[in-house]
């Protein structure tokens, strides 16, 4: 059922491997011959194809992959928002708890999170890969900074103006906000619709919880 489950926010189907392949518990060869061909295979040789771009390309911590695509701003207020889940983002806010209180977060949620970092919010992807490096178990260096290249359109991407919408992701990953409720307890007592909106309800039933710090 992984390649059905895998992005499904709340039903936690991933594999959670990764921090033992970071840590060479398991090797990802292992993993290939004990899967057999298919999406959990693909998503093993991912891992690979960023190992060996970073082989190629050592700097992929520091310099752009692919240079001058993208102008960064400074905005120190709206990273911190990010970062401590407080973007008024219901999906990107319980991410960014999940990562905070788990040490990890599901990988449909990185790519949300990392896509209005950089798409929406224009921070540099850098910020962004070293707060996952600073919290995450599978801290790995070629997947985490080729995939946050990949996000914010540096890196190994034939479709670098991609952005992520917080509001369709949330839809079709998360469409009765399970993943939201477990995160985010502000916003606990919401439907599925209201949940994804709550800045178009009264500051009562927020309770606390932020409006967006994005036009959405």
């Amino acid at each position: 059922g992984y390649a059905d489950g895998r992005n499904d926010l709340a039903g936690d189907e991933t594999s959670r491997l990764s921090p033992y392949l970071h840590f060479g518990c398991l090797s990802p060869l292992q993993l290939a011959e004990a899967a057999g061909p298919g999406e959990f295979t693909r998503q093993l040789a991912w891992r690979d194809f960023y190992h060996q771009v970073t082989a190629a390309f050592p700097a992929i911590t520091t310099r752009d992959y692919r240079p001058g695509r993208v102008r960064w701003r400074d905005d120190r207020e709206a990273f911190d928002a990010w970062r401590e889940g407080r973007t008024g983002v219901p999906i990107v806010d319980a991410g960014m708890r999940q990562l905070q209180q788990e040490g990890w977060m599901h990988n449909r949620a990185r790519m949300i999170v990392a896509s209005l970092l950089c798409k929406q919010l224009h921070i540099d992807w850098r910020l962004g890969a070293r707060h996952f490096m600073d919290l995450l178990t599978d801290g790995d260096v070629a997947n985490n900074y080729g995939n946050w290249q990949w996000s914010a359109g540096t890196g190994n991407d034939t479709r670098p103006g991609r952005v992520l919408s917080p509001l369709r992701q949330a839809t079709r990953f998360d469409a009765g906000g399970d993943y939201v409720r477990r995160y985010v307890p502000e916003l606990d007592g919401l439907d599925g619709v209201a949940i994804r909106r709550p800045w178009t309800l009264p500051e009562s039933k927020r309770r606390g919880y932020p409006a967006p710090i994005i036009d959405i």
